[in-house]
């Protein structure tokens, strides 16, 4: 259930909130950028104050716009006036109805309104990249090879998202391209795409606003377009990491034949967590002289990552992944390369696990116009 009626304010989490006075003041600022598609006449609310209820609603724990609007009932006439909902009558308040949030969510631009979200994000952590990590649990690791001896890069993730639950009667499920940071996962940018395989064509529109400079964005196969990844180094001065998969066939091919069985591991790490134990090893090999061909601009090393998993009373299980990246050896250690492919495969168990466990965005059955992008936009303040 949402927030309880005598504090709603305080249960909004951490990543829009605690909304005291000054959050909300600077949040609001970045709303008020947004398109108001009401029209004039009619208009019982300001845009803001609508958007500040959603918000504070879903962060605190709303899964459906009735949940939305029953927060905004219980909440306290101090916390709706703070949110810019004033008294109507005397001694009475009202805050909006279900319907006024159907419609209004319905009829958002879903894209200002995750650009506004992202903005007050930035702002508040005076940054627009967090730095990567490279794992979590306990264990040991070892590992040779040359690197900068420094921290990581920050490191970011392209990864797509399906809203399952969006698809209605004859209409497909709306689907999400999303740039998440590794470590803390915080979605910095958002677009929806229609269909998974639109993403690449939103690649570069995705990334356009975000400063990348000095930052490895990690991607699956599937954005490997020459022109987007010569952009992605040449003009945003990033480097990157292509996590290869079955779908790229030639790509694949191409690194398993290398002859790895020659190169020596470059660095292993074991851990356990969660009830199991997991080991990985990394091996790097440089690509200009061998993968000439591939579709990779600025390519300078090959990696395999073997990771072993035990769970307990479980069969082992052995997984092999392969990935190319601008970064050279100067540039990155095995350890960071290992631990930036290791984040990318993390955004599934963080931002997207919460999302649809926390939030249930899978078993949201909201449809119409831009409800179920809009309502993503929110959820991503608190995944």
């Amino acid at each position: 259930m949402p927030a309880a009626p005598s504090s709603p304010v305080p249960a909004v989490l951490a990543k829009l909130g605690p909304l005291d006075q000054h959050d909300t003041g600077r949040l609001s600022a970045h709303l008020r950028r947004i398109p108001d598609p009401r029209s004039r006449r009619g208009r019982w609310y300001p845009l803001v104050s609508l958007l500040l209820i959603c918000a504070c609603a879903v962060v605190s724990g709303a899964r459906t716009i009735t949940e939305i609007t029953e927060w905004g009932q219980r909440a306290t006439t101090t916390v709706l006036e703070r949110l810019g909902i004033r008294r109507h009558l005397p001694g009475r308040r009202r805050a909006p109805s279900h319907s006024t949030l159907t419609r209004l969510l319905a009829a958002l631009d879903g894209d200002a309104l995750d650009s506004a979200i992202g903005a007050y994000l930035a702002e508040r952590d005076h940054t627009t990249i967090v730095g990567t990590g490279t794992g979590t649990g306990t264990g040991t690791g070892t590992g040779t090879g040359t690197g900068t001896g420094s921290a990581p890069r920050p490191a970011i993730a392209v990864d797509g998202k399906a809203l399952s639950g969006s698809a209605h009667r004859q209409q497909r499920h709306r689907h999400l391209l999303s740039a998440v940071t590794h470590a803390p996962t915080v979605t910095l940018a958002q677009r929806e795409v229609g269909a998974k395989t639109n993403e690449t064509a939103a690649f570069r529109p995705l990334l356009e606003p975000l400063d990348l400079a000095g930052a490895v964005v990690t991607f699956d196969a599937l954005h490997s377009v020459k022109d987007q990844v010569r952009w992605l180094v040449q003009d945003k001065k990033a480097h990157y990491i292509a996590v290869i998969k079955g779908n790229q066939p030639t790509a694949s091919a191409q690194l398993k034949a290398l002859p790895w069985e020659q190169i020596p591991v470059a660095h292993t790490v074991s851990g356990t967590g969660h009830g199991r134990r997991e080991s990985r090893s990394v091996k790097t090999m440089a690509i200009a002289a061998n993968l000439g061909g591939i579709a990779f601009p600025e390519a300078r090393l090959a990696l395999r990552i073997h990771r072993r998993r035990q769970e307990n009373s479980k069969r082992q299980t052995r997984e092999t992944v392969y990935a190319v990246t601008s970064l050279d050896t100067h540039q990155a250690s095995p350890a960071d390369l290992g631990g930036y492919v290791r984040g990318h495969w993390g955004i599934e168990n963080s931002s997207h696990h919460v999302r649809d466990v926390v939030f249930a965005e899978d078993a949201s059955t909201v449809h119409t116009g831009s409800a179920p992008r809009a309502m993503a936009a929110l959820r991503r303040g608190g995944a």
